[in-house]
């Protein structure tokens, strides 16, 4: 973000004001506005700064608990081997077993729209009274 000039806020404000109808004449009131535009500026550059510096410490440490994670995670090679490479791994790779594997199940269909389900099914052997 760019730096904010001194007396930009306080050109802004008069040329905002002046837009409503109210002109900042010279005076003791106006010039409490422009040093309190002044200080507004002041803090808002200051901000920034502080800002961008804590975003820049938070990335560090944030690429710090990365590296630690990918670490502890990562898998553990294994110790390498001096002699010729084993078959297996100048083998080219087998095609993925599909048969025997198994398949997810299917989704059962929603009822379509309209449809009714019963509820007047009762278990075997329990009959209902009519009298």
């Amino acid at each position: 973000m760019k730096a904010i000039e001194k007396g930009e806020i306080y050109q802004h404000l008069s040329g905002f004001l002046k837009s409503k109808g109210i002109e900042l004449t010279e005076g003791s009131y106006s010039k409490k506005i422009e040093k309190s535009c002044g200080l507004l500026a002041e803090t808002i550059n200051l901000s920034q700064k502080g800002l961008e510096r804590a975003k820049q410490g938070i990335d560090e440490k944030l690429d710090q608990v990365r590296q630690a994670i990918h670490e502890k995670t990562a898998p553990k090679s294994a110790a390498p081997v001096s002699g010729p490479a084993p078959a297996a791994a100048t083998a080219p790779a087998a095609e993925p077993a599909t048969k025997g594997a198994p398949q997810p199940k299917k989704a059962r269909k929603a009822a379509p729209k309209g449809a009714v389900a019963s509820t007047n099914q009762t278990p075997k052997g329990q009959g209902t009274k009519r009298s």
